[in-house]
């Protein structure tokens, strides 16, 4: 089920394009799109005077008529090629999908086989080692390791557990070990497979605010231009000069927007099949171009910017105490702690001091860990170790630390990290170092976020000597700490109220408010069923920091709409210069200064600009389902780039373009 973008060549795909292309023709379905509505109008018009020219016209109005029919098919091909590549990938996800039989638990306690088709919202199933699952659900019993990478392309199993925040699994994904309870969260056709084939073949979905803003905007221009081209008739008429149907036609289609607007709901497309190869699902495309407007970034702490549970980093022995002896004591009471930082200590001994790590633990009584002790440890060969937190170790050895190992301690907890006591009966010997990993290359990431003029704030429920600690370490702009989840909404709404938009991470039932309220909320696909209903996109891989790629792809798709917006209009000025002069200069010979280009005939003039304007729609469509290649800029920088690459190389191409195709237009004697 990992979804893979089909090439832009398979055949396939490119003739399901070309008859969907011709489908679109329809003028009802082009009035959502008034521009190439406008173009397919001028086409119908210049046949109808096709049919009754006279023989010295017909070739030439033949000509525009064919080039202007062209214009319609390619910015049509352009939104189709865009449908046909997601429904490729729907029907290779529908391919994928096979009837899994569940062992569902009936209101008596019985198990009871039954086709996963048939599971409801509420019902419970048990799966075990080697099954696959039958429906996206919630643990509420057991712990597991999931292979998930049918869905996410990951090949490292990940564990899911009841009781934490990593609870969510996916129906079609296999249980790996052990036995887990599941409570099954979407009835048949409301899966996450099913919503993921819904966003692909999501070509038919809303509109976007920005979009709609600058359909208004193209609109609008086509209205002023139709206007102007109506204007000139007038003036010819007034002049006793006949300009032809055909030549004000073309004027009109050449001069308004055709280039973007026939590519712009192929950028929009091309923006959420973009997401969907990063494995993000986004529930609406609003959600997808909110994210390049994002502000405010707000980042949790455990779990994004570090990588969860805190990890050993060093061990530190209390005078007289050797490093062997201190590493060993520490091995034996993490023997049996299953917290993350137990498995840290084990995992930091046997990689450097792998001699501690051989001691022997037969006949041992072991202290699990619990929240209420908060302490963990081993009594074996009437020895007596413990490892926790300093007042409780302090408690159970009876003798105080050492001034150096409370000076080490002291010095630990003022760099945000947490010191652990390691001692036996009557005797401390030494601390554990437990400390935040920051996940790497996150200060480069929050530097290019920084680049793009965008805050980066970190929240936690951490105390600020912590929080301060790791936001330095990490080089975020701010951080909250000891937010409680009001805190987190009450925050997200004074940023919001401040005019910025704000995009959040979260995984947890806490999460949820924010998440529903974020402009951007994007919730861990591992985490509770309450964040990913609250967020509006979900990512499959549940890494967080895949937030700033999607920021990234949605700035992506604003600068690629921006970029041919300025090339598209610029190169319509450009094209005024081939046209104007052709209607013109027959009825005013002293206007033939405006003649630059120098075109051979008013007719080979318009009919070279014509077939730019069809051509270059054709050129262009690659880049608009690739995207202009992102770089980390303010807006100001971005805009700067656009005018001087898109809007420079809108009015120079139709020059040179128009210049060859009327060359060889009479090199070939096409008039």
């Amino acid at each position: 089920m990992t979804v893979n973008s089909p090439s832009l060549m398979n055949v396939s795909i490119f003739r399901n394009a070309l008859w969907n292309a011709f489908k679109k023709l329809n003028p009802v379905m082009l009035l959502r799109n008034p521009v190439i509505f406008i173009t397919e109008l001028g086409a119908i018009l210049t046949s109808i005077e096709m049919v009754l020219a006279p023989p010295s016209q017909f070739l030439f109005i033949m000509q525009i008529t064919i080039w202007l029919w062209f214009t319609v098919f390619f910015a049509n091909f352009a939104e189709a090629m865009a449908e046909s590549r997601n429904q490729a990938q729907a029907e290779s996800l529908r391919a994928s999908r096979v009837e899994l039989y569940a062992r569902l638990v009936d209101p008596s306690g019985q198990e009871v086989r039954v086709k996963s088709s048939s599971l409801k919202k509420g019902d419970i199933v048990i799966v075990s080692a080697d099954e696959m699952i039958p429906g996206d659900g919630e643990i509420i019993d057991g712990i597991a390791s999931i292979d998930e990478s049918s869905v996410t392309g990951e090949s490292n199993p990940v564990i899911r557990a009841a009781d934490s925040d990593h609870t969510g699994v996916l129906g079609g994904t296999k249980v790996l070990s052990d036995q887990i309870k599941i409570l099954i969260s979407s009835a048949a056709g409301h899966s996450f497979l099913d919503r993921m084939i819904q966003l692909i073949e999501g070509a038919k979905r809303k509109r976007t605010h920005n979009e709609l803003a600058l359909t208004i905007l193209l609109s609008g221009l086509t209205f002023i231009f139709l206007v102007v081209v109506c204007s000139f008739k007038i003036y010819g008429l007034y002049f006793k000069a006949n300009i032809s149907l055909t030549m004000l036609v073309s004027l009109l289609i050449c001069i308004i927007p055709t280039t973007i607007g026939g590519l712009l709901s192929a950028i929009g497309i091309a923006g959420i099949n973009r997401l969907m190869k990063k494995h993000v699902l986004a529930m609406s495309g609003q959600a997808v171009e909110a994210a390049g407007d994002i502000d405010v970034v707000l980042i949790d702490k455990t779990g994004t910017i570090t990588v969860g549970n805190r990890q050993a980093n060093e061990l530190i022995p209390s005078p007289g105490i050797s490093l062997e002896e201190l590493a060993s004591a520490a091995y034996l009471a993490s023997f049996h702690d299953r917290t993350g930082e137990g498995k840290s200590v084990i995992a930091w001994i046997e990689k450097n001091v792998p001699n501690a790590a051989k001691a022997e633990v037969k006949d041992a009584e072991f202290i699990a860990f619990s929240a209420s002790t908060r302490l963990s440890g081993i009594n074996i060969n009437q020895k007596q170790i413990r490892k926790g937190a300093i007042d409780t170790i302090e408690g159970f050895s009876e003798v105080r630390m050492s001034y150096e190992t409370s000076e080490a301690a002291q010095e630990i907890s003022r760099s945000g990290g947490t010191p652990l006591l390691v001692a036996e009966k009557h005797r401390i010997l030494g601390i554990i170092h437990l400390k935040d990993i920051i996940k790497k290359g996150l200060a480069e990431q929050f530097q290019r976020l920084r680049t793009m003029g965008l805050r980066t704030i970190m929240i936690t429920g951490d105390n600020p000597i912590t929080a301060a600690a790791i936001a330095k370490e990490a080089g975020v702009d701010e951080f909250r700490a000891q937010a409680s989840p009001e805190d987190k909404l009450a925050f997200l709404f004074e940023q919001q109220d401040a005019g910025y938009l704000v995009a959040m991470t979260g995984d947890g039932v806490n999460d949820a408010p924010a998440l529903a309220f974020a402009d951007v909320g994007l919730a861990m696909n591992a985490g509770t069923q309450a964040a990913k209903e609250a967020g509006n996109m979900i990512d499959l891989e549940s890494d967080p920091t895949k937030l700033f790629e999607i920021i990234e792809i949605g700035k992506q798709m604003l600068m690629t709409r921006g970029a041919l917006t300025a090339f598209s209009i610029t190169n319509d000025l450009a094209k005024y210069f081939a046209i104007i002069p052709a209607l013109l200069i027959p009825l005013f010979p002293s206007l033939s200064v405006l003649n630059m280009m120098n075109l051979g005939s008013p007719e080979s003039a318009v009919l070279s600009a014509v077939i730019f304007n069809a051509l270059i729609i054709i050129a262009l469509i690659p880049l608009a389902f690739r995207g202009i290649k992102f770089t980390p800029q303010s807006a100001s920088q971005i805009l700067h780039r656009n005018l001087l690459i898109y809007g420079a190389g809108g009015i120079t191409l139709p020059f040179i373009g128009i210049k060859a195709i009327d060359l060889l237009i009479h090199n070939l004697g096409l008039l």
